[in-house]
């Protein structure tokens, strides 16, 4: 069955705390409940600086999900959208979460007229990386972080 991709609600918050638990795992790093907390309240939130987040939904179940981000760009009028998360659970890999997740963050920021939607990965991610290839156009950069 196709995900379906919807905005995060509340009533996610224990599905969304699980994903997003083995997905900073992956990534050999975890967060306390405080930290839990306050992203969850930010993904509800109003403020459209915030951040926001979409889940994919297979027989009523969350099986994956996304966070994402606006804001402006020192080299364009319109603002640009940051793809920050982006988690499948295992079981589902390879049938199409994380493309309708990606796709729903591309019409999401196609809303908002923020037409530019980028991300990060780590080079070892060759699962996701072999999706990326195909969705999206690997750049140049690097980066780099305050030590």
């Amino acid at each position: 069955m196709a995900p379906a991709v919807r905005p995060l609600r509340a009533a996610d918050k224990d599905a969304w705390r699980r994903h997003w638990t083995a997905y900073l795992a992956f990534y050999g790093t975890r967060v306390n409940d405080q930290v839990y907390d306050t992203t969850f309240a930010r993904l509800l939130g109003d403020d459209v600086r915030d951040f926001n987040a979409l889940v994919a939904v297979v027989d009523g179940q969350v099986v994956g999900l996304t966070h994402y981000l606006f804001h402006r760009h020192a080299w364009k009028v319109e603002e640009v959208c940051y793809l920050q998360d982006l988690y499948a659970d295992p079981a589902v890999r390879g049938t199409g979460v994380g493309r309708a997740l990606i796709e729903g963050v591309y019409a999401a920021a196609d809303a908002a007229g923020a037409p530019n939607v980028y991300w990060l990965t780590q080079d070892f991610n060759a699962t996701a990386r072999r999706l990326y290839d195909r969705i999206g156009v690997v750049t140049p950069f690097l980066k780099y972080q305050r030590s």
